[in-house]
């Protein structure tokens, strides 16, 4: 049973991560974070259970992208691409499943076809580029909608983005290492300096708004 300090601090996330994206949180992310799911493993301790071990490893280099390791522990470190495979498998519907799996095996498709490698095969810099501009497209999409669907379903990209978030500021480390991270709705950045992220200070106690 969650107390009612930890569902405050979900609750903060919730807001803050909905602020990230665009000013929504998916249900099934909203239930999943609620209902106690939080990271658990780094990911060298991780084994797949949802996804094969090539989706999981495509998976986890996104996560690390979104949020990287600098002076501070990034995805892989507190276990997200774990926390990830975890809502996938017992939160999510099927349908979601199914959509998430489909995009990410365009995701894969895109990088063979432009570099005839895998995603996890590519530089550095090539994968970076690869979700900055997936990120771009379907961030796009969303905002020319007017206005937004409810049912609006999210593509792989924000689907990843939007539990790398949660599952980032759910952890230990992100809730009270990090508990910053500047990416308006729109503007996408794969690596943010600490310094130029307030040093990670800056909203320890605050709520934006009410779920």
């Amino acid at each position: 049973m969650i107390d009612d300090n930890m569902n405050m601090n979900r609750r903060q996330v919730l807001q803050r991560v909905a602020y990230l994206m665009g000013g929504a949180v998916s249900a099934p992310a909203i239930l999943g974070m609620l209902n106690g799911c939080a990271p658990k493993k780094a990911e060298s301790l991780w084994q797949p259970v949802f996804f094969s071990k090539e989706q999981g490893a495509i998976v986890a280099e996104v996560a690390e992208i979104i949020i990287p390791r600098t002076n501070t522990p990034g995805s892989k470190d507190v276990g997200v691409p774990g926390f990830i495979d975890t809502m996938l498998k017992d939160v999510y519907e099927q349908a979601d499943r199914d959509r998430y799996l489909a995009g990410l095996k365009e995701f894969d498709d895109a990088a063979r076809q432009a570099h005839n490698k895998p995603f996890v095969e590519l530089s550095k810099a090539q994968q970076t580029e690869q979700v900055q501009k997936f990120n771009d497209d379907a961030i796009a999409t969303e905002l020319a909608y007017d206005p937004r669907p409810k049912d609006l379903k999210r593509p792989f990209i924000l689907m990843t983005r939007e539990l790398t978030l949660l599952g980032f500021f759910c952890s230990k480390v992100g809730a009270t290492e990090v508990l910053q991270y500047v990416a308006v709705p729109g503007g996408f950045k794969a690596c943010v300096p600490v310094a130029e992220a307030g040093n990670g200070k800056a909203w320890a106690q605050e709520a934006m708004g009410r779920l």
